[in-house]
């Protein structure tokens, strides 16, 4: 498998090189230098898969001879060990739900993913592997536990002062071990600028093996192709075959995956990008003019994204045609107030508790539905656990909540975390200094 930057598809690396370097030197993202396109009849028989040999099909064609078949096979088998169930609500609408994983957020399929080819690809006598990873919620949470006790790696998270849950808060710092916490005096915007910034640093460069966990990482975007493909076998069994997805939308990781696996032969209808009202794609989707903005604090957290790293990816996968997009992706922004009122609505209508990222997916979901008639399947995707987020539900939906055993073993355990201000030269002298 070769790759290219975004930036000049002259410059090619390996698979290797791409996820330990993460970046290219021209600040591009890598893309792979073919999709392949799956054969027909394993997308027509999906339903007769299970999840992991889904997964391993997708991943054999994307990654071909990079990894042994047998490594490969073990790493899937390994890292997805939990469902990815499609829950129908009504007659069109149904919620794929990616939070039963150990972070309890959909960021485990990459994490788990990514720490394991990381493993397989590193020798024994290379030096450490200093992982940095920006999170605005549940990449850290998820980063944290992929990579806990890896050996030969160092995990170095940072995250946005006061931006972030309590029960986040504590995925991300409680580790110990491989796992360290920085609170940026910032936003999440800051906090990707700083790793970012570290990454194309010569002295840290030269000093450190540095690598990405965030889904600029190409090992991280392979394996959420996994789930948009699982979710239409499972739409298969039901018999329905013409889907629309809906996807809570920050850092754009998700939905380009999506786009990915579509790009690979899977038939999607529909993309809807769901955002916040740090809503630089629905502008650019009705204006024209991608106009990146400072991030702001809403109760989806996660989705605190003013300038989207993945959406470079999601132009080179349609050749730089914004109309070509345009017939693809559909946007809508939701307010906090309209959050608010999906997370009742989705309530009082199926009796389910969702995050204020899914409710957002599903308030998009429903709009779009009013606009659009046809006997399509709707499928939107809950994200996160709603337990991370209790301040944000009214108490008679609180009641209904289920706390994970994981969330239940946190508590008591002590915090530690560096705190920082957005200043380079701290957060270099930081890496440094702890090498």
């Amino acid at each position: 498998m070769q790759l290219y930057s975004t930036n000049n598809k002259e410059l090619r690396v390996s698979f290797k090189d791409a996820v330990f370097n993460s970046l290219p030197e021209d600040k591009g993202l890598y893309m792979p230098e073919n999709i392949p396109t799956l054969d027909a009849y394993f997308i027509q028989n999906l339903s007769r898969y299970t999840f992991q040999d889904i997964a391993f099909r997708v991943a054999s064609a994307l990654i071909g001879d990079s990894l042994p078949t047998s490594d490969l096979r073990r790493i899937i088998d390994d890292a997805i060990d939990f469902e990815a169930p499609v829950r129908p609500l009504d007659s069109g609408l149904a919620v794929l739900e990616l939070f039963h994983g150990p972070s309890l957020a959909f960021k485990d399929f990459g994490a788990r993913f990514m720490s394991r080819v990381m493993a397989a690809l590193s020798h024994a006598d290379e030096r450490v592997l200093d992982v940095l990873v920006a999170t605005s919620g549940d990449t850290g949470g998820a980063v944290a536990l992929g990579f806990l006790g890896v050996p030969g790696t160092r995990v170095t998270i940072l995250y946005p002062k006061g931006k972030v849950s309590p029960v986040q808060e504590l995925q991300l710092t409680t580790n110990g071990q491989n796992i360290r916490a920085v609170e940026i005096n910032g936003t999440f915007d800051d906090c990707q600028a700083l790793v970012k910034e570290a990454f194309n640093d010569p002295e840290l460069k030269a000093a450190l093996r540095l690598t990405s966990a965030n889904s600029i990482n190409i090992a991280r975007l392979i394996p959420q192709t996994f789930y948009y493909f699982y979710a239409y076998a499972q739409l298969q069994i039901q018999g329905l075959d013409e889907v629309v997805f809906s996807v809570p939308s920050g850092n754009f990781g998700n939905i380009g995956a999506g786009l990915l696996a579509c790009k690979m032969g899977l038939p999607v209808k529909q993309f809807i990008a769901a955002t916040n009202v740090n809503d630089t794609v629905p502008r650019f989707l009705q204006n024209g003019r991608y106009e990146p903005r400072p991030s702001v604090q809403t109760l989806a957290n996660a989705m605190d994204v003013g300038n989207p790293s993945n959406w470079v990816r999601i132009m080179d996968i349609f050749d730089n045609d914004p109309e070509a997009l345009k017939r693809l992706v559909s946007s809508y922004t939701v307010t906090d107030a309209e959050t608010r009122e999906a997370i009742r609505l989705l309530f009082d209508r199926y009796g389910y508790v969702a995050c204020p990222h899914t409710a957002i997916a599903w308030q998009a979901a429903d709009w779009y539905r009013a606009e659009h008639a046809g006997s399509y399947a709707t499928v939107f995707l809950s994200t996160a656990h709603p337990c991370k987020f209790p301040e944000v539900f009214p108490d008679d939906i609180a009641t209904r909540i289920s706390i994970p055993s994981q969330v239940s073993q946190l508590e008591g355990r002590e915090k530690q975390a560096r705190p920082m201000d957005v200043d380079f030269g701290a957060f270099k002298r930081y890496l440094l200094d702890v090498s």
